[in-house]
């Protein structure tokens, strides 16, 4: 159980008890849930109905149960580098080669089999926000209970959560430049994505931070989130991510895509505090551009 409590602002005098945690980011399915609980939102100690409105200095707490339970996911012992956690959140530095999800294919070997081992004496929701590509390293956020779940992707969809990417890019990049080129899945496929007039518009935002023997260094950020966006993008132009198995299979360096999420910023939701994360290059991309320091492509993110 996550137990919240917000102090009434002068601000805040006489508005519901609805409106107040809405305005919170307290999501309407969360609100419902609370509404079930004789605890679930009190104020000063004493029950209190959402109807109800609230006095500046009043004490409102909420009791958020978890709910939603799944299906069983496997505990796994599988190396995990946690660089983050609190009650709310949790991050995680992911590796290349390991799924977010358990699929009905691969029901092992994923992020949520590795949490589980971790919280095996608890009962267990996997809640990751965004996403990331099985063979796409760096970092991932999953939420720890069901309200901070729906303060994190409230927060994912209003682009308030900014996730940004270092990529190996065959070629030799322009500067900058901006990729405003729609996407949809390739007909008669369930996997590969291309560019096409009639897809989802899809734009992505680039910088060049290094050119070597027939490679570019990049510096990606996104506006929108469709599948495989960075990887389509950058082949729709003519400088595709080496070792990527749908997009350009070449092997010779690098046996995963060249993409890595190398930078996270976010609002704790409940607290508010501004949290920052960086995750160094993995081997495998670092061997294209050993020069290039972890200090300094800390610098470039997050401008």
């Amino acid at each position: 159980m996550r137990c919240v409590t917000y102090k009434v602002e002068k601000e805040e005098n006489d508005i519901t008890v609805e409106k107040f945690l809405r305005k919170k980011g307290v999501s309407r399915r969360v609100i419902i849930d609370l509404k079930k609980e004789p605890d679930g939102i009190t104020a000063n100690n004493v029950h209190i109905r959402t109807i109800d409105r609230l006095k500046t200095g009043d004490n409102l707490t909420i009791r958020v149960r978890e709910y939603d339970f799944i299906e069983h996911i496997i505990p796994q012992d599988i190396q995990l580098d946690i660089i983050y956690q609190d009650d709310d959140m949790t991050v995680i530095s992911k590796q290349a080669g390991i799924s977010v999800h358990p699929s009905p294919r691969n029901r092992e070997n994923t992020v949520a089999n590795a949490l589980a081992f971790i919280r095996q004496k608890e009962q267990f929701v996997f809640r990751a926000i965004g996403r990331l590509d099985k063979n796409t390293s760096g970092l991932l956020v999953v939420a720890e209970n069901p309200l901070s779940a729906a303060m994190l992707s409230d927060m994912l969809s209003k682009k308030l959560m900014r996730r940004e990417y270092v990529a190996v890019c065959t070629g030799d990049l322009p500067e900058s430049g901006k990729i405003d080129a729609p996407i949809r899945r390739q007909a008669e496929s369930v996997v590969t994505r291309v560019v096409a007039d009639d897809g989802e518009r899809a734009v992505t935002h680039f910088k060049k931070i290094a050119y070597k023997d027939g490679f570019s260094l990049a510096h990606i950020w996104l506006e929108t989130g469709r599948t495989h966006q960075i990887r389509v993008h950058m082949k729709h132009i003519g400088h595709p991510l080496p070792g990527d198995f749908l997009y350009n299979s070449d092997y010779s360096i690098i046996s995963r895509h060249a993409l890595h999420a190398a930078f996270l910023s976010l609002t704790q939701p409940i607290t508010g505090e501004k949290l920052e994360f960086f995750a160094p290059l993995p081997d495998d991309m670092q061997k294209f551009f050993p020069e290039i320091t972890s200090n300094e492509l800390k610098k470039l993110c997050g401008k």
